[in-house]
């Protein structure tokens, strides 16, 4: 198995506790001083050498005491039930970044964390209207976070604002919107309408390729 062979391409939402925008896509310290969330996806197509990841999700709560850059962080791996023992592995080498280049996703975050909490295995409910700015993740006992758009605070109206990355590292470009999130694992935290981001991916060992 090579290395360097894989890909993950599909829906991706990162969620937290900051207000709306991220900061942390700005290289600005966290709204609250610390992050607390999670980041999601659903695999449309992916592989990792000969183990295909077709149809699979996961998502992954995070705690950072500053801004991430600074390390020191906490993850838990929250992986569909439905993979197989060849297929969780390879996630987590993904998730290791062990088979990605410097300066990519998994290996920067490999770098700024220091506690991974043991994983959980949970059936997912997943859906994903990225135009629509709506979505929902339930990764049952463990995670719930659910999206709708950003509301004008007159007129009550949907409110629409985009994120473009041209060199970002996570994704390209992103849907903005609300989220409130309730996570009862191993990092346990709960948000209303805080920060949203919704986006299509394509993630390899060289970094973002959509």
């Amino acid at each position: 198995m090579a290395a360097s062979d894989w890909r993950l391409e599909g829906e991706w939402m990162k969620n937290c506790t900051c207000a709306f925008g991220c900061p942390c896509d700005f290289n600005a310290p966290p709204t609250k001083g610390y992050c607390k969330g999670m980041v999601g996806m659903r695999i449309a197509k992916g592989h990792f050498g000969a183990t295909r990841l077709d149809g699979l999700c996961f998502a992954i709560t995070v705690d950072f005491p500053g801004a991430l850059h600074e390390g020191n962080g906490t993850i838990q791996p929250i992986i569909d039930e439905r993979a197989t023992a060849e297929q969780r592995q390879a996630l987590f080498e993904v998730f290791s970044g062990k088979h990605s280049a410097e300066g990519t996703l998994f290996q920067i975050v490999s770098m700024i964390v220091t506690k991974i909490h043991d994983p959980v295995f949970a059936p997912f409910e997943f859906s994903f209207d990225k135009d629509g700015r709506v979505a929902k993740l339930v990764a049952k006992g463990v995670l719930e976070t659910d999206v709708e758009p950003i509301k004008n605070p007159v007129t009550g109206q949907s409110h629409r604002i985009q994120v473009v990355m041209p060199e970002g590292f996570e994704h390209r470009a992103a849907e903005v919107a609300s989220a409130n999130i309730r996570s009862t694992g191993a990092i346990p935290f709960e948000t209303k309408g805080t920060h949203s981001s919704l986006a299509n991916v394509v993630q390899t060992p060289e970094g973002v390729a959509a």
